[in-house]
């Protein structure tokens, strides 16, 4: 499979089928490999990219933590997209890799085609907020892999499908990555014009309130409730996951530039 090497470091993807381009980015604790259910089905008409982010799965773990944030991670999407010729995508992913998505669209407008949004948020505007997510979520996840290694991450569905190279990998990306430091992607929600998916499962509760400020924030978004499903809402109800990405993909314009092989 594809890997590229970003300033010495490889970051591993794989990408299948023909035809406009779709990159979908993972949650935290997860890899490419949640996307197992939705591979064939969007790869049918599209060219579909997965990838496995800094610290995850197949992509190296850099030992320097400033090789770890989100600019980092969308230039490495970016990279991506190069290395497969393809100047615009439709740009998703799921919680950490929906944060992802929308953090590429303000860096890239002109290469994001359309967003989807899957079980996430857009951060805080609040700074005590983003401190109480901080110190609440993100630095208890990185002491807690730095102690007790990759067993810290639980069972939860979408980690339960991947695996892991490196526990200390993980928690430099929960320090680097999944913690917040300013308000620019919650701020920048009323000012996207693209069609955008925002979909959450119904028993995902965390992220409930955070799917319907996105929702009613972006313009002209559509938003789906995923029944019986939680936070991996793919994983949980493929069925009713595939159907809402399906009818959303096919109410997009004809792309400009599909990629064939």
């Amino acid at each position: 499979m594809p890997n590229i090497d970003r300033n010495g470091v490889s970051i591993y993807y794989e990408a299948s089928g023909n035809g406009p381009a779709i990159l979908l980015s993972h949650g935290y604790g997860a890899t490419s490999q949640m996307w197992a259910g939705q591979l064939d089905l969007l790869s049918a008409d599209h060219r579909l990219i997965v990838w496995d982010m800094r610290g995850h799965g197949q992509t190296d773990s850099p030992y320097d933590q400033s090789r770890y944030s989100e600019a980092e991670t969308v230039a490495d999407m970016a990279a991506i997209l190069d290395a497969e010729g393809v100047d615009d995508a439709v740009i998703g992913g799921l919680s950490l890799g929906g944060y992802m998505s929308l953090a590429f669209n303000v860096a890239h407008p002109d290469r994001t085609r359309a967003l989807m949004l899957f079980d996430t948020g857009p951060g805080y505007n609040n700074p005590k907020a983003r401190e109480g997510w901080n110190t609440g979520m993100a630095i208890p996840r990185a002491e807690s892999l730095e102690r007790d290694g990759l067993a810290a991450l639980g069972g939860s569905e979408e980690v339960r499908v991947s695996t892991h190279r490196s526990a200390e990998g993980l928690a430099r990306a929960a320090r680097g990555m999944l913690a917040q430091f300013d308000n620019r992607i919650i701020q920048s929600l009323s000012g996207i014009d693209k069609p955008t998916l925002v979909l959450v499962g119904e028993n995902d509760e965390p992220f409930l309130a955070g799917t319907d400020y996105m929702a009613n924030k972006i313009p002209g978004s559509t938003k789906v409730v995923v029944p019986n499903a939680g936070h991996a809402a793919n994983i949980d109800n493929p069925t009713d996951f595939n159907d809402a990405v399906s009818a959303f993909l096919s109410s997009l314009p004809l792309a400009g530039g599909a990629v064939t092989e």
